[in-house]
């Protein structure tokens, strides 16, 4: 076929020509194993248990990254025709940053302890159908695009194509806000994407810049990014969907191969996941995973099969708030917590957590943004106030518990908070 066409419901038809060599190889690319199994990889792991909709996989994913870095790069080309020559380094790149996702994405990395970025770049460099493809494209390619993705020293690209891929701006963030809101219902993540795409610039140094023209819908997509995270990404029930998959993943692993179920992949992925083959990575999934959750949560010793049977029928335990408080308040009230659900003759190690976590909207040092109207550079968040503040870190804690002990935690937590802002 000289022509292919992926029907996408937020960008519309991408369509990708064989007569261009830079969109050639990235349909080639997408024909691969490691490309397809994206399929099986939910875009936002266990959230469709809190939002039904959140069902889309990183494959749609990742093909929309790649229709944004082409978009983005047709604007910067206009200012720096011989960006024209990067087409393949960024095509490829966009299409292949999250092809070392395990099963359900981040909440993957959390249970099994792997980084995606490193498994990319792995993939890149071993895999022979990607290697292969990449290498015959042009020699030296799969080695860019591996370091391009991990980070990693060795590459040699525009600055500008670096922050395509990787920045506080980057395809892959346009990308997911846009399409997770679509998938969860949050109607506040919509981005005036054209606008934000008409405004990128090149700064005297050759990196990627803003125009000011673009600075109100700029200022709206990182308010967007706050609020996605603040509403879905760490959605308290979230935060237990996660936290249960890692105490299956923790309690599988304690109790060892002798004492449960698990297939030969599965068996590599718990105990030896620091030393898995390419063939077993790419066998796991959000299916081969879900499976096993099944068959636990009828087979297993009941501390596993419970935390297995929670999420499998979503009697998810309950997150309380405990971010006003300090680290020693929290573990008193963990504490109490766990005495509770003793007493009501529950397994506290089973059902009692404390989860922290520090969300910032906007990181000035890590990928920032400036802009550029043709006379003066400035750093996006002196120009702007709203982005000022959104440098500022929060501090997020979740206390884990049953529902059944959760009227005397909860007053226990309004005494303490009554008393901090009473000192206040």
């Amino acid at each position: 076929m000289s022509s292919r066409t992926y029907h996408d419901p937020l960008h519309g038809a991408i369509r990708l020509e064989r007569r261009d060599p830079a969109e050639a190889l990235a349909i080639d690319l997408i024909e691969t194993e490691p490309f397809q199994r994206l399929r099986r990889i939910r875009q936002l792991g266990p959230a469709f248990l809190t939002f039904h909709g959140a069902e889309s996989s990183r494959f749609t994913h990742s093909l929309g990254v790649l229709h944004l870095a082409r978009l983005a790069l047709q604007q910067l080309e206009r200012q720096a025709g011989e960006l024209a020559e990067q087409r393949s380094l960024l095509y490829a790149a966009a299409l292949l940053h999250d092809v070392g996702h395990g099963p359900l994405s981040h909440s993957g990395e959390e249970m099994f302890g792997l980084h995606h970025e490193a498994w990319s770049a792995r993939l890149i460099r071993e895999h022979s159908e990607l290697h292969g493809l990449l290498e015959a494209h042009h020699s030296g390619l799969a080695e860019q695009v591996a370091c391009l993705l991990s980070h990693s020293s060795g590459g040699d690209w525009p600055a500008a194509i670096g922050a395509l891929v990787s920045s506080q701006l980057d395809c892959d963030r346009l990308d997911y806000l846009l399409r997770d809101s679509y998938s969860t219902g949050a109607s506040y993540g919509h981005l005036d994407l054209q606008r934000i795409l008409a405004a990128l610039t090149l700064a005297p140094d050759g990196s990627l810049a803003v125009h000011p023209k673009g600075l109100m819908a700029v200022e709206h997509y990182l308010v967007v990014r706050n609020l996605m995270y603040r509403s879905v990404y760490n959605h308290r029930l979230n935060v237990v969907c996660n936290w249960l998959l890692s105490q299956v993943i923790a309690t599988a692993r304690r109790l060892g191969p002798g004492a449960i179920w698990a297939d030969a992949v599965m068996s590599r992925w718990i105990w030896h996941c620091d030393a898995l083959a390419l063939e077993t990575f790419l066998a796991n999934d959000d299916l081969r995973t879900g499976y096993h959750l099944q068959r636990w949560a009828d087979e297993a010793p009941e501390e596993l099969a419970d935390p297995c049977r929670r999420l499998l029928q979503r009697r998810l335990l309950k997150a309380t708030d405990v971010s006003g408080l300090d680290q020693g308040q929290r573990l008193e009230l963990l504490a109490l917590a766990q005495r509770l659900c003793d007493a009501a003759g529950l397994v506290s190690d089973r059902c009692c957590g404390l989860q922290q976590r520090q969300s910032r909207g906007y990181h000035a040092y890590k990928g920032g943004l400036r802009l550029w109207d043709g006379q003066q550079l400035r750093a996006l968040e002196q120009r702007s106030a709203l982005v000022q503040s959104l440098c500022q870190p929060q501090e997020l804690a979740w206390l884990i518990h049953p529902a059944e002990v959760s009227g005397p935690l909860r007053q226990e937590l309004s005494l303490r908070l009554g008393v901090v802002m009473g000192a206040g």
